[in-house]
């Protein structure tokens, strides 16, 4: 199953460039019921798609909004032309489901 949604890029503000677009709610929730029990740190593996890029990684809990953060990484954000604050329209496989 895809899960699909529109979220903002941005950038951690700690001593790493990390980037991520945080995953709404209501697809979080979606992601719980297929992923069944969460790995270390509650993360769960996934295939993203971002434009025509598509990669494996996990999401992670996000405290601050109930939801999950997927992280972006350079290369991803290279091939797609993406910056800090740019519009990502992406689709999530739960890996296992």
């Amino acid at each position: 199953m895809d899960l699909r949604f529109t979220a903002p890029l941005w950038e951690y503000d700690g001593p790493a460039a990390w980037h991520f677009v945080t995953v709404p709610v209501d697809v979080a929730d979606e992601i719980r019921l297929v992923a069944g029990e969460p790995r270390g740190f509650g993360s769960v593996p996934v295939e993203a798609t971002i434009g025509a890029t598509t990669f494996a990684t996990s999401v992670f809990p996000d405290a601050s909004s109930g939801g999950f953060v997927l992280p972006v990484k350079k290369a991803v954000r290279l091939a797609e032309d993406l910056a800090d604050g740019d519009t990502c329209e992406v689709a999530l496989r739960v890996v296992g489901e």
